[in-house]
């Protein structure tokens, strides 16, 4: 059942990027945050080949991400690391879990996580990782809109 599950949620993360990559509307991929938008092309990316220090570093100490998709209306990244609690304003976020557990603020709530988590994070939600008992944690972070450059502000 537990393995049915996690192909579910699974399944829903790759159907709504699916979606994002297949819609008219979506027309780009770029190989990292700062690069300039190129046509979406179809790709394979194996996720799991993609270690914590093949990713760029943030200017948040503990993050690493790089951008797999960019749209116009969403983003989808790889992260791996942390970041202090925060919210986004603007921007609805869709976290599913690749590696790692531990357990995260959501709210005012310490939830647990491990891989084949799927997490919904609506806009003004405070999160934040806080203890890793595997790692690093990686994840794909779905970003709905794209988040703007001022969309994180630090909460205590």
């Amino acid at each position: 059942m537990r393995h049915q599950i996690t192909i579910f949620s699974f399944a829903i993360v790759a159907a709504f990027a699916a979606g994002i990559a297949i819609s008219p509307l979506a027309q780009r991929l770029v190989s990292d945050a700062h690069a300039e938008q190129a046509p979406l092309v179809a790709a394979v990316i194996d996720l799991t080949a993609i270690t914590h220090a093949m990713l760029p570093a943030t200017p948040y100490p503990e993050l690493r991400s790089k951008t797999l998709v960019n749209t116009d209306n969403a983003t989808i990244n790889l992260q791996s690391g942390n970041v202090d609690k925060h919210i986004h304003a603007n921007t609805d976020e869709i976290q599913y879990i690749v590696e790692g557990s531990g357990s995260m603020w959501l709210g005012n709530e310490l939830k647990e996580f491990k891989p084949g988590t799927l997490i919904i994070i609506p806009k003004g939600t405070p999160h934040a990782g806080a203890v890793v008992t595997s790692g690093p944690v990686k994840a794909i972070a779905i970003k709905i809109p794209p988040q703007a450059k001022g969309d994180i502000v630090f909460v205590h």
